[in-house]
């Protein structure tokens, strides 16, 4: 079998490494997974790779076939490092499994099985047609496709919710005012976030009250991509900012329910909640928040709106607690972050 001129030895843990970070180049937004491909000879030499580049273009299995191609490289008998199990399915592109199977892949390791409703079964399929498909988890690779993979395992959006409040919880003054409570760093590491998820949602309030542009502007980005912009609630908002292309929806429904199912619908997989407290309340009453965002500005109030109120819980023994917590100085402020437990 002819070496790619270039190619390190690698072990399976290494080749699995380098699929990690192939993966990463891809997009981190849109209806699919970063998924990355390296293909290996037995004595681990890579001879292909490949990474998928967004909704449409060719999944990473079919990129790393591709790339031997390309490059006049046999691959019969490789193995296949993918950071997701194959697609065994015809929706924008054909099944990976089937591409890896006519290619006369030898084997497969895939480090997160596929939770897909019609995608999953690519490992079954290659072991049918005599291609050993082991799984072999990977953190990197788990990690990498988390939002993903909750969204498409629960048929919701991946939910983040995210606000900025004072050292006593609030997230506006009593006359309203609430620009701007927390520095520059912490309003730049937001938009940050912003430019990394599908959707923005917030409530007919908070764009009757603010006008927000709901726009994703890190510093120094030249990114085209802008999320989906969602205003929750019945109160006309008619010429707000919200509104300025089409890349915006409404929807009245107030139940987090139905609202996660018009968004999967349009394959949102990511949404950040950012309020206000109404709507930041009812989502996390309902029990549908993955991950927090709070940016803590070193101030205090007094009076004003609580960021998070009446969601139903009277001790401390009921208190919503987080998990993989992180605590971030932006400047004067901090922000934390931590995941919410499935059960708690």
């Amino acid at each position: 079998m002819p070496q790619s001129p270039d190619a390190p030895h690698l072990t399976p843990d290494e080749a699995m490494d380098l699929a990690v970070l192939l993966a990463a180049q891809g997009p981190v937004t849109g209806p699919n997974p970063q998924v990355g491909c390296v293909l290996t000879d037995d004595q681990g030499v890579v001879l292909a790779r490949g990474w998928h580049r967004g909704a449409g273009t060719p999944h990473a299995e079919v990129a790393a076939l591709d790339d031997a191609r390309r490059r006049g490289i046999d691959i019969t008998g490789a193995t296949a490092f993918v950071t997701l199990e194959p697609c065994n399915h015809t929706g924008r592109t054909g099944p990976c499994a089937t591409a890896l199977a006519d290619a006369g892949i030898g084997r497969v390791q895939y480090a997160v099985p596929d939770p897909g409703e019609a995608s999953a079964g690519g490992a079954a399929t290659l072991n049918d047609a005599g291609i050993p498909a082991m799984y072999a988890p990977h953190e990197g690779a788990s990690t990498l496709t988390r939002r993903w993979h909750h969204a498409m395992s629960h048929g919701r959006p991946y939910v983040i919710a995210k606000w900025a409040s004072t050292l006593d919880g609030r997230m506006a003054a009593a006359d309203g005012t609430a620009f701007w409570i927390t520095g520059e760093q912490a309003r730049a590491h937001a938009h940050e976030v912003r430019a990394a998820v599908d959707a923005i949602a917030v409530g007919t309030g908070t764009v009757a009250t603010d006008d927000p542009q709901l726009s994703a502007r890190p510093p120094g980005s030249t990114s085209p991509h802008q999320p989906l912009r969602v205003v929750i609630g019945n109160r006309s908002t008619t010429g707000a900012q919200v509104w300025r292309d089409d890349n915006a929806i409404a929807i009245a429904s107030h139940e987090p329910d139905e609202i996660l199912a018009v968004l999967h619908s349009r394959e949102i997989r990511t949404v950040i909640v950012e309020g206000g407290p109404t709507v930041l309340s009812a989502f996390i009453a309902a029990g549908v928040v993955d991950e927090v965002h709070a940016y803590i500005a070193p101030a205090i109030l007094g009076d004003g709106p609580t960021a998070v109120s009446g969601v139903g819980i009277t001790t401390m023994s009921g208190a919503l607690r987080l998990s993989e917590v992180t605590s971030t100085p932006l400047g004067a402020d901090t922000l934390v972050t931590g995941l919410v437990t499935e059960g708690t």
